[in-house]
């Protein structure tokens, strides 16, 4: 089939480069978000997507909003069969959604119809499930609603950040994402409509999702830590300031500890939470890069009694 590939981020670079190895589909444009402003500078830079469409030699297109004419007119030249859609982030307009003759169709990373929305592994992670995987579907107009083509598993490690579990379904799924383009293209592959039941949304982790509540216990406390890494990072605020939580581990035999209260040894700071004890492994201070919970704790001397969380500043 000829193809017009959806994506935007690094995690769709594997689909994509799947899809240009394939020797069944021939992926004649890439439809990506327009250039953003990184880093300091700020300078405009190309989606990991475009770039590695570019090193490809393939089309690029980088409409402002998807319903844009221009776009939509150049989107009839190519005249592709069908569009795999990978993290595109963008809503597509009906205008869009009628132009290919197999239609759109999207690697989403959960089985669904679990976990609908923008952040279905962070929500995995943080729900403690120990199962999750990708699915393709027939995009449609309502949000992640359309019949599954196919699904594959994958099983959540205990210290599995979110980075950690969408690096694995990205290359996982690339590889169904083929699949189902060669079962749509020799007919050997329909798509079921999902089942009612079991439907759960996973809407974008804001910053505010991302806080640390000490009163919660230490299961819960891993989970959010995990689920918010790599972004957008979890945190808590010690003496006025934010402080990044990049790595914690409950420990199961400290329960001398009250929510918040932190204990700080040579080698090692603990923080209390609703249950047991959680060890804080890598920390970043605002303003500050990364390092090990143990060195900021000797920096910042800790008070006897001395607490995290907006209720007990210091």
């Amino acid at each position: 089939m000829k193809l017009v590939f959806a994506g935007t981020p690094e995690v769709a670079v594997p689909a994509l480069d799947a899809l240009i190895a394939s020797d069944r589909h021939e992926v004649a444009a890439v439809v990506t978000r327009p250039d953003a402003p990184a880093g300091r500078g700020r300078r405009l830079v190309a989606s990991p997507v475009a770039e590695r469409a570019e090193e490809a030699g393939i089309e690029v297109l980088k409409p402002a909003k998807p319903r844009d004419e221009d776009f939509l007119a150049r989107l009839r030249e190519i005249g592709p069969d069908c569009c795999p859609v990978v993290a595109y982030g963008a809503l597509l307009p009906k205008a869009a959604l009628d132009i290919p003759a197999r239609g759109w169709v999207n690697l989403h990373f959960s089985l669904l119809p679990a976990w609908r929305g923008a952040a279905p592994v962070q929500h995995a992670v943080m729900a403690g499930d120990e199962i999750t995987g990708a699915s393709t579907f027939l995009i449609e107009q309502g949000l992640d609603s359309g019949p599954v083509y196919g699904t594959v598993t994958e099983e959540v490690r205990p210290t599995d950040t979110s980075g950690d579990l969408l690096t694995r379904l990205a290359f996982a799924g690339s590889g169904l994402l083929v699949a189902t383009m060669d079962g749509i293209e020799d007919g050997s592959l329909k798509a079921v409509s999902q089942p009612a039941d079991g439907v759960t949304l996973a809407p974008k982790i804001t910053v505010e999702d991302a806080e640390v509540d000490w009163a919660a216990p230490a299961m819960r406390v891993d989970r959010v830590v995990r689920g918010c890494t790599p972004a957008p990072g979890a945190w808590t605020v010690f003496r006025g300031e934010r402080l990044k939580i990049i790595q914690a581990a409950p420990v199961q035999d400290r329960t001398d500890l009250a929510p918040g209260e932190i204990s700080a040894a040579k080698n090692n700071v603990y923080v209390g939470s609703g249950s047991h004890a959680v060890e804080l492994l890598w920390v970043q201070p605002q303003g500050k890069k990364p390092m090990r919970g143990a060195d900021w704790a000797r920096g910042v001397r800790i008070a006897p009694g001395e607490r995290m969380g907006r209720g007990d500043v210091g």
